[in-house]
């Protein structure tokens, strides 16, 4: 199996906010990576793509 690198991308709320470096990157797939943008070499947070999407789903509620 190869190790892909995940494809990252920012929020459309993030792209329209008035400072959009201050937000966050996911890269969505199996599992969900998550990083700061102004410090992406700091550290990840991985979640299973379920748990990521429950998040979501609470947060439109």
């Amino acid at each position: 199996m190869l190790n892909e690198q995940p494809t990252w991308h920012k929020s459309s709320y993030s792209a329209n906010s008035a400072n959009s470096a201050n937000c966050v990157e996911v890269a969505e797939g199996p599992t969900t990576h998550l990083r700061d943008t102004q410090n992406r070499a700091l550290a990840e947070l991985n979640l299973p793509a379920h748990e990521w999407s429950a998040f979501l789903t609470t947060l439109t509620r």
